[in-house]
């Protein structure tokens, strides 16, 4: 895509850490085969507690956060719910980057199910319009956000399923763009689909042993900063999970946690994207491999919890790497959450990322 020589200073911190986060090219270079998206924010790990166990959770997803992991596992929840969680994002860029997750649900008995909210937050800093004279100009503040509403409910005592959509506005830049059509700042809307299911039947082995779980996000139309023509895709995911629970008495629980991801989305050329609904299946050949991610998460007297996991994709589909490590604290309504990323390479824009999450369950009963 063309981008004029005012972006090419506006933007240089962005482009490499986000090429090095997700499939290269995104937002503003799309110039290979097979995969790639505007946006990627949206795919960022937003909470503390499942960003611990390896960024997996779709099987699994048991709180608020689920409006991210899975809408699905909203129906199972009663509680009116609210989660927060701030990260400092790309420590090792030393850049002014900041991101934050903001969700909130409640039962609704007339509905028979749980409506939720959440807005997502990249604040990307701040930045020096340079002219092609090299002369300067304005200076402006990029940033992305998306603000979404949904609703899950039981559709059986074992199957969950929600649906969710979102409004999505990049503001790269605020400021005209030399000739270009556009001014750097593109809109969309997204919509989330997403079960889980809960076996009743024990088959011989403990109450709530087994959870599976499974979503497809971000289905919307493209993005375009400039014009239409240079519009670029949502980047549209598939999750498939599982959780397994481990070990359940009177002071322990343990829980296992994998999920399996791949980004739905196909450049068959430089400047051809396959559009959604095309994509959901021409994606799977494109070479671009597919996440996996494990987790485990052992709770004491759910008072106390330790968490680790792992997270791996293949080369071609970003290549990144690394271990999780977390902690958790639950008292009274009150739920405070950590955790932290080892990368493979001390290097790798990930190291050292921590996340803060605050969750407050509005009608849990103390014991």
């Amino acid at each position: 895509m063309r981008i004029s020589n005012m972006w090419t200073s506006a933007l240089r911190r962005l482009l490499p850490a986000f090429s090095l986060l997700w499939l290269a090219p995104i937002v503003v270079s799309a110039q290979t085969t097979g995969g790639g998206s505007a946006v990627p924010f949206l795919l960022i790990s937003p909470n503390a507690r499942n960003s611990a166990i390896g960024e997996s959770g779709t099987g699994t997803a048991n709180d608020i956060n689920a409006t991210f992991w899975n809408i699905g596992g909203l129906a199972y929840q009663k509680n009116t719910q609210l989660g927060l969680t701030y990260s400092k994002w790309l420590p090792q860029f030393n850049a002014d980057l900041h991101y934050s997750y903001l969700a909130g649900s409640t039962f609704v008995n007339d509905l028979d199910g749980v409506l939720s909210g959440q807005i997502t937050f990249l604040d990307l800093g701040e930045f020096q319009q340079t002219f092609e004279n090299g002369q300067a100009g304005q200076k402006f503040r990029s940033l992305e956000f998306a603000i979404g509403v949904g609703y899950a409910t039981k559709l059986s005592d074992d199957v969950g399923a929600g649906i969710q959509a979102r409004f999505i506005q990049s503001n790269l830049s605020s400021v005209p763009v030399a000739n270009e059509q556009g001014s750097g700042i593109g809109r969309s809307v997204g919509f989330d689909i997403g079960a889980i299911w809960k076996p009743q039947t024990d088959w011989g082995m403990p109450k709530d042993f087994l959870s599976l779980g499974a979503t497809i996000t971000n289905i919307g139309p493209k993005i375009h900063y400039i014009d239409i023509a240079q519009a670029d895709p949502l980047p549209t995911m598939f999750r498939f999970g599982t959780g397994l629970h481990l070990v359940q008495d009177e002071f322990n629980d343990l829980t296992f946690s994998l999920d399996i991801a791949k980004l739905l989305v196909n450049r068959p050329s430089d400047r051809e994207v396959d559009p959604v609904p095309k994509s959901l299946v021409t994606a799977w050949s494109n070479g671009k491999g597919v996440e996996l991610a494990t987790g485990l998460e052992y709770w004491y007297e759910q008072l106390v919890a330790l968490r680790a996991g792992y997270f791996t994709e293949s080369a071609n589909g970003g290549n990144r790497e690394f271990l999780t490590f977390g902690a958790g604290l639950r008292y009274d309504i009150y739920g405070f959450d950590f955790s932290y990323i080892n990368t493979i390479e001390d290097t790798h824009p990930l190291a050292n990322t921590l996340r803060f999450t605050l969750v407050v369950d509005f009608d849990k009963v103390v014991k």
